[in-house]
């Protein structure tokens, strides 16, 4: 059989990282018609196709090289131990993996469950869990409504994936650790490519890492007097030298910078206080460094 010449790459066929993996992909200027209730997608603008599956089967399909990429989550590609290359964390998803009890229970912490019942849809990562604590624990695999299992009197505690905590506490759990902090990641196969699909690969990396730089930082105008300019150039956390432009008032100029989104807040009134004037901050579409 012919090997396929397209980039392929797996996603999660319905659940909380397809429509965020298919925006990603739409950001990075790779557009699709359609791909709801489809199995296999090709892209209209990039060589690349998308195979639609469940999330759980994601790293095993791109281990065996059936596709070239996955976008997948850190908690399912840790439990299956899947022989893959992480590539890329992609700034999405997040969850943890934690351990949770009945309040009602007398149970504090992961050390009072030595001997108790555990039920878990990541019976890998639990096992590997207590065996580092030193702790024996039956291990209980379930497939899926891990919550319940303490009121049906089937397991004493979970470990459960957490986003907001609400699902614990409507079945009257209490998450007590967190053993995985977990994002949505580009893993790679470990199986031998093509130059073509190699290069491909680190044109899609180029635009990922410009879409990430650009989603974490902003562009920022500002007008200060002249011999203001040392002193915010000192200020302005800026990711390359500053843009310089004179105004209509010789005094004064315009500074053009992009900062990290997160310092600009910290040095806003700084800015301020070394005279900045006028300050503007826009959204950045995407960045190449």
């Amino acid at each position: 059989m012919e090997p396929v010449q397209t980039l392929r790459i797996a996603i999660q066929k319905s659940g909380r990282l397809t429509d965020k993996t298919i925006t990603l992909l739409e950001n990075i200027g790779i557009k699709f018609d359609g791909y709801k209730n489809r199995l296999l997608v090709k892209a209209l603008n990039f060589d690349v196709e998308l195979l639609l599956i469940r999330d759980d089967d994601i790293p095993e399909y791109v281990q065996d090289g059936i596709c070239d990429l996955g976008v997948v989550g850190a908690n399912v590609t840790l439990e299956t131990e899947a022989d893959i290359t992480v590539l890329q964390d992609l700034g999405f998803g997040q969850c943890r993996l934690s351990m949770a009890s009945p309040v009602s229970k007398n149970i504090k912490s992961s050390k009072d469950l030595a001997g108790k019942r555990i039920a878990t849809s990541y019976p890998v990562l639990t096992k590997k869990y207590f065996d580092s604590l030193g702790l024996d624990a039956k291990i209980i695999k379930i497939s899926g409504a891990v919550e319940i299992t303490p009121r049906l009197d089937v397991a004493d505690a979970i470990c459960d994936l957490v986003s907001t905590g609400g699902t614990l506490k409507t079945n009257g759990l209490r998450e007590m650790e967190t053993i995985l902090k977990s994002e949505s990641q580009l893993i790679r196969t470990n199986k031998p490519l093509p130059q073509h699909k190699l290069d491909l690969i680190e044109k899609f990396l180029v635009r990922i890492e410009g879409q990430q730089l650009a989603e974490n930082s902003r562009y920022i105008l500002m007008n200060a007097p002249k011999d203001s300019l040392e002193k915010i150039t000192d200020i302005i956390p800026s990711l390359n030298s500053p843009t310089v432009l004179p105004l209509a008032n010789p005094d004064m100029i315009a500074i053009h910078t992009v900062i990290p989104i997160t310092k600009f807040w910290e040095v806003m009134e700084q800015l301020k206080d070394a005279g900045a004037t006028g300050i503007v901050m826009l959204p950045i579409q995407n960045m190449i460094n």
